[in-house]
């Protein structure tokens, strides 16, 4: 009978031969899943057996995960921004990077009243962060997915927000007039990779998560210049938009924002030192 620190071993090195990064910790991850326990469990108890079918169970999930289905998908949560969320293959898994969105909304307006638009709002990891820390905003929240959508309120309740959340779905680039003048701040981490990147992504991209997340399927930038251009029917007298955005694209995004008047563009790098965030303001 295997023991815990014995499963974790075999586990990860499996995970290593098919290519998966951080395999102990995917490995532990997967563990943790299986008995119901957090990481530290496991390190107190390295000698405890496991049951046969706590080691089926275990061979079947690092099978999945050896497939390169994402560890997220497979356990079905992520921690985003301190927060936990649900997540499924009809959501994009939240990264870091985008805490840095978060970051940057909570630091310029946390004690305001904001009005704040939340596009292809996913899990609902943005718009749930946002709420949570400020409490005196008041969120929309919009996809073109009812499949989020619904895990979007879930987490939003979950995480005691639902009642400042409002979900609609919408796609923005079709007339929306729900949505006509109501914002101080529009938030987005579009679908920016581009056609020809999408078909180089890793698989646990490419096959797992949903390509209309990811992928504008034309240039990455097509978000970028619809926002850009509906902003002014969206915002109720001045508002700032925050957008992520993909490697590269910063100098472009920022032409674009220039050219539909937005003022006071300013950018983040993020932990790589890539431009990451970028923000603008219409007056």
């Amino acid at each position: 009978m295997l023991t815990i620190l014995e499963a974790i071993n075999l586990s990860s090195e499996y995970l290593e031969k098919k290519g998966i990064e951080e395999s102990k910790r995917n490995a532990e991850l997967l563990l943790c899943r299986i008995l119901g326990c957090d990481k530290l469990y496991l390190y107190l108890n390295f000698e405890r057996p496991l049951t046969a079918e706590e080691i089926s169970g275990l061979r079947e999930l690092v099978r999945r995960r050896g497939s390169r289905e994402p560890v997220q998908y497979i356990i079905g949560n992520v921690e985003f921004y301190g927060l936990e969320f649900k997540v499924n293959g009809s959501v994009l898994i939240p990264r870091p990077e985008t805490e840095i969105l978060v970051e940057a909304v909570i630091n310029d307006s946390k004690e305001k009243k904001c009005r704040i638009l939340d596009i292809g709002t996913g899990s609902g990891n943005i718009a749930v962060a946002l709420a949570v820390n400020m409490p005196y905003s008041e969120i929309t929240a919009i996809d073109i997915s009812a499949e989020a959508l619904l895990l979007a309120s879930e987490n939003a309740a979950a995480n005691k927000c639902l009642d400042r959340i409002n979900f609609i779905e919408a796609d923005i680039f079709t007339e929306c007039s729900e949505l006509i003048k109501k914002f101080d701040i529009i938030v987005a981490n579009p679908p920016y990779i581009s056609e020809m990147e999408f078909s180089i992504l890793q698989p646990e991209l490419r096959i797992y998560e949903p390509k209309s997340a990811l992928s504008d399927n034309s240039d990455g930038l097509s978000f970028y210049r619809r926002i850009a251009v509906i902003a002014d029917k969206l915002f109720e007298g001045k508002g700032k938009v925050y957008f992520e955005l993909g490697a590269g694209q910063a100098e472009e995004v920022y032409r674009i924002l220039s050219l539909n008047g937005f003022l006071n563009i300013n950018m983040v790098k993020d932990y790589q030192h890539i431009q990451r965030i970028i923000s603008g303001e219409k007056n």
